[in-house]
Order: C-alpha cells, then structure tokens, then sequence
C-alpha cells in the first residue's frame, strides 16, 4: 500500500515526531518527510510503501577504546537519515541520495568489490551480503528507495553509521520479518564496513544508532556485547548538548589515525594478547621499566588512556543511572584532558601551524568558564569537539564560537530514545 504525504498530518504521527525530533521540531519533521516521498514519486515513478529512519550518534564517553574491546557510552541524536522506500521484485537494489548519483546493485552478486571501497554501494552491498549469510532470503527480491540525511557529513556524527543501521532495518524489516535485534544489525553494519568499505572501525557507532537512547555498552565479548539503555534528559538538568566542527582538514591523517591502532597493538604483543583488554592493568604497571624499552613512551600513555577511559565510561554510565549529572560531567572533563595528554588525538605529529581541534578545545574553555564540560569527540586530530553548555547561555556560546570557529560550526542535539525504526 502506497503512502500517501498527507496522511503525515494525521494525529497518529504526533507521537513518533515528538519521541524522534522534539515539541520545536514537529512541522520540520513533516516537512522532511513529505520531501521524502515526494522524492521517492518523482525519481521511481510511484508511491513508496514504507518509510525508516536511522539516527547519527554521539560518543559520551570511552574515546578509543571500543576497538580494544573496551567499555563505552554514546548516544543516538535528533539528526537523522530519512529513507522513503518500496520493495520490487527485480533482484536489484536502487538508491537515489538527495544530491548524489543514483546508486544501483544486483543482489545476485555480493562479493566485496575493490572498486567500491569508501563508497556508499559497498556499505549496501555489505549490508545484504551479511543479511544473505545470515539466511535471510534475497533472491528475486529488491528494492528502490530514496534517501535524505539530516547528519552532517564529517561532523563526528556517524553518517556512515546510521546509513547502516538504516540499510539493516530495511532489509530486516522488509524482507526477514524483524528477525534481527538492534545489536544483530549494528554487528551487520560493522561487517560491511569491515569487509566491503574498507575501514576497520569498532562498534560503538552502529550501536548508538541501532539501539537508540545512551547505551552503555561493554565490548569484552564482541560477539555478545553487554548493552543497558539509560535515561538521560539533558536539558531537563539544564545543558545543551553541542556538537562543533573545528574547521580543521581530514586530509592525509589515515596515518595518524592507524598509529594509535598499530601502537596499542605493539603494546599487546608484549604480553601475548590481541586486546588491550586481556592485559592486566597490574601487569601492565609492573613490567612499565621494560614495555617502554620495547613500545616506546607513547604507546604506553595511550595504552594507560585506555586502561583509564574504560574505568571512566563505567563510571559516566553509573553517574548517569544515580541522577548526578555534575559527577558525569567532571568525568567528561577528565576524559577530554586523558585524550589530549596521554591518547595525543588532538594535535597531529608535529603540526605547528594547524591545530584547529586544540584552538576551538580553548576557545570552547574560555566560554564555558569552568562550567559544564568539552573534551575531543570521536577519532580526533581533524575532527570534533563536544560541548555541554549550560541552556542559559547556549544561544550565546553558539554565536560566539561560530563567531570563531565559522556559521554552521555548532550543531545543538538532543539524545534521541529510538535507533533505527520503521516509521510507516
């Protein structure tokens, strides 16, 4: 059955628009929404039947320690990717992204493509490709579907993420009844990001989107992650959330970004482990005269950031489940000072002259003067800065650090309590 844009005036979208997006937001929302499948109409010609969206995310606490199968703490926000979408029996699937080339794929063929690395046809192509390994039966199945996003890219929000987990609950919920959990379609998203788009990223991005809500998650066993959702109502304690674009370029820091891997790596070998998380942190300080001899003093500062950081996120998450949001928010502030220090993901090797992520990290304490919170958010080096801001003074921080950093630079978001879900 077709939707049709003016059923999204009907009282029944009320709710959903309010959980997703917010009382302020509710006629933008349907804005994006009919935009959506007016876009579907005119690009496919017909009425899509069923629309999804998947949310960017932010990381709360644990800065690089998912990928040492460490704890962590993130959350889904208001931004999301909007995907008008209607099944065929074609046995391809057809993606047009506001903006963008139409994307197209046979799901007779879902082998890895060199070809398609960092694009958005490996990210598809993985998602089946995993869904079909799983049983999920795709055979003379397909669909057309059109996509708009509301995440900015690079802004340390995940697209790429939430473009996943949009995928998964597509699939899952158009062709294997919903079979798969929010945690099953976050692993999803991480294979095809593993094996077909060519990055080696951890978890915790597809599982904020996919889960919804904070999620405090513990990675010490991959394959079964310990998930628990908790409640956060920031502006109820009177914060504002921002995320901030230091300006800074991405451009050649692959290099920068595989050191802290590679080097965390070294730091396990010494003791015979794959993870950082097998190693004893007792063992680690005791054999401290040796280990630098071997690694080096900075693997072993971001070995320590991380034996650090996964008591902290712990620690984050409990704060949260009492109430105390002054307790989270100084160990917000001890994350973002362990990260510069110890983890060094702030400035690039030997930069001098550009080091935008420290600048707006500064400026960011000048405003706030002591209260709330800022630390480094996600990979770092180039990339973002996360605020929390007292509400009363939120309109004025960001023009005065858009004032510094660019128009556009701060983007305020809420926690948002649903992953990735079928709307229609």
């Amino acid at each position: 059955m077709e939707l049709q844009k003016e059923t999204l005036t009907q009282g029944r979208w009320e709710e959903i628009f309010l959980r997703l997006y917010g009382k302020e937001n509710v006629k933008t929302a349907r804005i994006r929404c009919a935009q959506v499948l007016e876009g579907f109409e005119k690009t496919f010609g017909k009425g899509p039947e069923a629309l999804f969206s998947a949310p960017g995310r932010t990381e709360l606490g644990g800065n690089h320690t998912d990928h040492q199968h460490g704890a962590v703490l993130a959350g889904a926000v208001d931004l999301d990717i909007l995907a008008a979408v209607a099944p065929n029996e074609s046995g391809r699937v057809r993606i047009l992204s506001q903006g963008y080339p139409l994307i197209e794929l046979d799901l007779r063929d879902l082998r890895p493509k060199k070809e398609e690395e960092n694009t958005s046809e490996a990210l598809v192509r993985g998602v089946a490709a995993r869904f079909s390994q799983l049983g999920c039966p795709l055979e003379g199945r397909g669909l057309d579907a059109y996509v708009t996003s509301a995440v900015p890219g690079g802004s340390g929000l995940s697209s790429s993420a939430a473009f996943e987990v949009l995928m998964g609950t597509i699939l899952n919920e158009l062709f294997w009844d919903g079979r798969c959990s929010p945690v099953e379609i976050a692993q999803i998203g991480q294979y095809a990001e593993n094996f077909y788009f060519g990055k080696p990223c951890g978890l915790m991005d597809q599982m904020a989107s996919s889960v919804g809500g904070v999620v405090a998650i513990d990675f010490a066993d991959t394959q079964n992650p310990v998930v628990e959702q908790i409640a956060l109502d920031l502006e109820a304690g009177g914060y504002a959330l921002c995320i901030l674009d230091s300006g800074a370029d991405h451009a050649d820091l692959t290099g920068e970004y595989a050191a802290i891997t590679r080097e965390l790596k070294e730091v396990c070998r010494f003791f015979g482990k794959e993870v950082l998380r097998e190693v004893p942190e007792e063992e680690l300080l005791a054999s401290l005269p040796e280990l630098r001899q071997v690694t080096g003093d900075r693997a072993v500062l971001r070995a320590l950031h991380v034996c650090e950081e996964n008591r902290r996120a712990k620690a984050e998450a409990a704060a949260l489940k009492k109430g105390d949001l002054e307790g989270f928010l100084r160990l917000v502030r001890d994350s973002g000072r362990s990260s510069a220090l110890y983890l060094q993901n702030v400035i690039p090797l030997g930069e001098k002259t550009h080091q935008e992520l420290m600048m707006a990290l500064a400026l960011c304490e000048r405003l706030l003067e002591g209260r709330g919170a800022v630390r480094v958010h996600g990979g770092g080096f180039a990339g973002t800065v996360q605020a929390f801001v007292p509400l009363e003074r939120a309109e004025e921080f960001r023009q005065d650090i858009e004032g510094f950093l660019g128009k556009g630079s701060c983007h305020q978001v809420r926690i948002r309590p649903m992953g990735g879900v079928r709307l229609a």
